[in-house]
């Protein structure tokens, strides 16, 4: 039993069967399909914030173009749900039948030879990992090879994603542009707009986010997780130590890299469309703040801290439309002053040791008093007297009274 309390103590088991229970029991019984499925748009950002926890929180590197890999991963995944809806049936009124409507609309009269791997359901699936991988391996490999990091890393990943929102932007007879892919409606023939194809596809992300996070607790309590955490404190004292740092940087970052892509996938299915919008600076640095409100160091806060963010700014936008954006500044300032180490910060400094120490006031409160000591014989040895004094002494004469 003690085994088995320091193993889920190890990998902290107990805070994440208890998100588990939250995402798969509870909040599917409160809330209708509506909500849920926000809830479900909401988690596939969650996969941004563990891979920030991972390359900031234990690596040191702050990347501000997460949303790159995010709408990398997306647009795998919508190029072959658009592929699908543009079967020659449903576009027999297109000049061009069997191509997307926006090619069709750019006076493209024949699909572009990269959009033929998305045909393939098994290569759009490949392509939501691979391609973020590659593109965060030239990224990282190039900048951390050369010890370019901090600020100035932080920087070359916001040119990133400013330059790949230009390119798909500007390239709108094959990317659709500022629109996006939009009609993403069926998955091998699977309609994925109804209601249980809504309640299948939460569950699919509620799993994967569960088994990123089990992967990346796994990393984190072994070897690979202690020297990210020595590299982030002494990194040149690991690099005397006979380490490659850089080699344990690109790692952590194409592995943030291929969650965001799996989360970027996640999203074009549930909401159905993918766009630049979320490839951006800004989408980037929204990003960051759910890993910061949640705690940089938590992969569980991670996902509390996404889904609080998201959720204010739901609730914002609906009830006070001109303000929202001030409000949701105000929480995520008032959030980082106040809890610098976000969520999961508040409850290993304050909640946490507050229950501890209530269970034991109520364990000790609980126990049987002590037996009171018994009268003292007044044959004991009291001071004065020599042992065969005590004998002489009557029964309730003590020997203050001689």
């Amino acid at each position: 039993m003690n085994a088995l309390k320091a193993w889920i103590a190890r990998y902290q088991l107990a805070s994440l069967l208890l998100l588990a229970v939250l995402l798969a029991v509870v909040l599917p019984l409160c809330l209708d399909i509506f909500r849920l499925n926000l809830i479900g748009k909401y988690l596939s950002y969650a996969f941004v914030a563990i891979g920030l926890v991972m390359v900031w929180g234990y690596g040191g590197v702050l990347s501000l173009g997460q949303g790159v890999f995010f709408g990398l991963g997306g647009y795998a995944m919508a190029m072959f749900l658009k592929l699908e809806a543009s079967d020659p049936i449903s576009t027999k009124i297109q000049s061009t039948p069997g191509i997307p409507d926006f090619m069709d609309w750019n006076q493209i009269t024949e699909l572009p030879p990269f959009w033929l791997p998305f045909k393939s359901l098994p290569l759009s699936l490949a392509a939501v990992i691979v391609l973020p991988t590659l593109l965060a391996w030239v990224i990282s490999f190039a900048m951390f090879k050369r010890r370019v990091g901090g600020v100035y890393f932080a920087i070359i990943t916001q040119a990133v994603a400013l330059i790949l929102t230009v390119l798909i932007i500007g390239q709108q007879g094959y990317t659709g542009g500022v629109n996006g892919m939009t009609d993403l409606k069926t998955l091998w023939g699977w309609d994925t707009r109804t209601d249980s194809a809504k309640y299948i596809l939460y569950y699919l992300c509620v799993a994967l986010l569960v088994a990123a996070i089990v992967l990346c607790r796994w990393i984190q309590v072994g070897k690979v997780g202690t020297l990210l955490l020595a590299m982030r404190d002494k990194e040149d004292r690991v690099r005397f130590s006979g380490y490659d740092v850089a080699n344990f940087k690109v790692f952590t970052f194409c592995l943030a890299a291929a969650l965001s892509g799996i989360g970027g996938a996640m999203f074009s299915l549930q909401v159905g469309f993918m766009s630049p919008s979320f490839v951006g600076i800004v989408p980037s640095i929204e990003m960051v703040i759910y890993a910061a409100v949640g705690g940089r160091m938590s992969l569980v806060g991670a996902v509390y801290g996404t889904l609080l963010v998201n959720a204010g700014k739901t609730y914002f936008s609906e009830s006070f439309p001109d303000l929202w954006l001030f409000l949701m500044a105000a929480l995520f300032i008032g959030v980082t002053m106040a809890f610098p180490m976000g969520l999961a910060g508040v409850w290993e400094e304050h909640i946490l040791p507050w229950w501890k120490s209530r269970r034991q006031a109520l364990r000790e409160a609980a126990l049987p008093a002590p037996p009171s000591a018994p009268a003292r014989s007044l044959r004991e040895a009291e001071p004065g007297l020599p042992p065969q004094a005590h004998a002489a002494l009557p029964d309730g004469v003590s020997s203050q009274s001689v």
